[in-house]
């Protein structure tokens, strides 16, 4: 599998979709499944049974329906320029053998 060109962190734009130019942050990223979880974006309703909360004495029950970020196809999402703020590709440079990602759009490097 090639290695992963959005990390977490990274501020990206959606390309495709329900929610496309719409921007955020991503949280997370699933490498296996090839998809990044981005805030407030993709939001999907989960419901949550009751629970106890731990560490407490008297029953407090926390369930319901919650809203929480889906997950979002890496190919759907396109990162941000660093100098421009709009999306680019990202271009990989290799420096004493690390891995350096650079914006194809500006060649700034990215981190």
């Amino acid at each position: 599998m090639a290695a992963m060109r959005i990390r977490t962190g990274d501020t990206v734009q959606v390309i495709t979709g329900k929610d496309k130019g719409k921007q955020g942050e991503v949280l997370r990223v699933d490498a296996e499944r090839r998809r990044v979880y981005v805030a407030g974006l993709n939001m999907i309703k989960r419901h949550v049974a009751n629970q106890q909360v731990p560490g407490t004495d008297r029953v407090e029950t926390v369930g319901g329906v919650i809203e929480q970020e889906g997950p979002i196809q890496i190919s759907n999402v396109a990162l941000l320029d660093p100098k421009d703020g709009k999306p680019t590709r990202v271009g990989v440079l290799r420096e004493d053998g690390r891995r350096i990602r650079i914006a194809k759009r500006s060649g700034e490097r990215i981190d």
